[in-house]
């Protein structure tokens, strides 16, 4: 790997990473070797959050094309290892996140992909993208679940900032692109196409009344959680790691020169 050609994105877009009948195995113990690291590096490499997870589900039955994707990230990372999480002062500590969903794109089970960047004072703080537990039956229901894993996390937060004398004074601001999921988590009406779902809908809407968190609409290309979600093309996935403040620090200083 030392003398390979630097990859541009973690993953090509539309990959459709899957277990085939036929395809060649591979050394399991080798190929949990190197996911387990990369799922380590991960935890301050958000850049390779969404690669990482998909290339983890496979694990417990590698084949040789799960691991040319596992190589391909290894490629991203040797021409990206100055990159990381900067830090800058904004002058407040307001808290806010941005939510997402995949429908459906797990071709094993078909179970969706969701995923959410918290940031507080505009920096970046905390992501986490999950393949969901139960197979959403639309994409609304698919963004519902995601919406109320970052309340979760928004909660433990605001948490943690109150202990710390610094309690947010106004809701945070969940950012979603998903208008159907905004309205059934502010509407008080019970639907039955939401009845499997009524613990995530009134666990929003008590949030949502209490002025907690509130649910404004952002348009997808301004959805930043999306590159937790799915492999974006690399304008997009660039374009989302600079507003993250996800940079490579020597490149950006040699830029103000």
């Amino acid at each position: 790997m030392l003398d390979c050609k630097p990859a541009d994105t973690p993953m090509v877009v539309n990959h459709g990473l899957q277990i085939l009948e036929q395809a060649e195995s591979v050394n399991q113990t080798q190929y949990q070797k190197l996911v387990r690291k990369l799922i380590y590096l991960s935890h301050t490499r958000p850049d390779i959050a969404y690669a990482v997870g998909v290339v983890s589900r496979f694990m417990h039955k590698p084949q040789k094309h799960h691991l040319e994707v596992v190589y391909r990230i290894l490629r991203y990372l040797k021409g990206t290892s100055g990159k990381g999480v900067i830090y800058e002062k904004h002058g407040n500590l307001d808290l806010h996140a941005f939510t997402d969903a995949d429908w459906g794109a797990d071709r094993d089970g078909r179970k969706s992909t969701s995923g959410y960047f918290t940031l507080i004072g505009g920096n970046l703080v905390s992501w986490k993208g999950k393949l969901q537990k139960v197979v959403a039956m639309s994409s609304a229901e698919a963004e519902f679940r995601g919406i109320a894993k970052g309340i979760t996390e928004v909660l433990w937060l605001r948490k943690l900032l109150t202990e710390l004398r610094y309690a947010p004074r106004k809701s945070c601001k969940l950012y979603c692109d998903n208008m159907a999921a905004i309205r059934i988590s502010e509407n008080p009406v019970q639907h039955d196409r939401t009845k499997h779902v009524e613990i995530d809908r009134h666990f929003i809407r008590d949030h949502l009344d209490g002025k907690v968190i509130s649910l404004p609409f952002v348009r997808s290309e301004d959805q930043l959680a999306d590159i937790l979600t799915k492999a974006v093309t690399m304008q997009a996935f660039e374009r989302a790691l600079s507003k993250l403040g996800v940079v490579n620090p020597t490149t950006q200083l040699e830029g103000e020169c």
